[in-house]
């Protein structure tokens, strides 16, 4: 685990970085996507079932952003990429168009990274995300963000994400997607190379 940004002390606003039992705590997890993602009731037990299936899946890993008090302020999950999985079927077309289809093999994805806007930008989801990838055996990781400049985005290009494709448009989204990879590990410093 990480403390993280309090350095080593216990106050009531560090948060911690560590694993994270998500079947357990996956209605903690969604009602922080719900706040951060603007999702809806219906979305949100729709996308219950998903995250619950997901973690079957082989090598599925979950981190959790938790206060003092062991409140859930932010969570990642993913898992080594597989083709076949629903995701990688709708975003290969894309990648395939641009001869980039091999970042599918080989990649672990992350699924889902959420921080509740009041923990945003202090380096709680740079924090989750470079500690998941750090984990990671594959020698890159892939994901979607939504196709808009965003801060989420910003964080993801300063961690060397680069977009793969553009404008994904995945059923029932309203809103087209960029598919992002990156090698690993991650840069650990906007700018860097580390």
């Amino acid at each position: 685990m990480a403390l993280f940004p309090g350095h080593g002390t216990h106050r009531p606003d560090d948060i911690v970085i560590g694993p994270l039992d998500l079947a357990a705590r996956v209605d903690e997890a969604l009602a922080v996507q719900a706040v951060a993602f603007g999702l809806g009731a219906e979305e949100v037990a729709v996308r219950r079932q998903i995250v619950l299936r997901h973690l079957t899946y082989p090598g599925a890993r979950a981190l959790g952003a938790t206060t003092g008090d062991g409140r859930l302020v932010g969570f990642v999950y993913g898992m080594p990429n597989d083709r076949t999985h629903w995701w990688s079927t709708i975003v290969e077309p894309y990648l395939q168009a641009r001869g980039l289809d091999h970042w599918l093999d080989d990649s672990f994805v992350i699924t889902e990274l959420h921080v509740h806007p009041h923990h945003q930008n202090r380096g709680v989801g740079r924090a989750l995300i470079t500690t998941i990838t750090d984990g990671a055996a594959e020698p890159r990781s892939i994901l979607s963000a939504i196709d808009t400049d965003s801060p989420a985005r910003g964080l993801y290009h300063s961690l060397g994400y680069v977009d793969l494709a553009r404008q994904v448009l995945f059923p029932s989204a309203p809103r087209p997607y960029a598919v992002m990879g990156a090698p690993l590990p991650l840069r650990r410093r906007p700018g860097t190379g580390r």
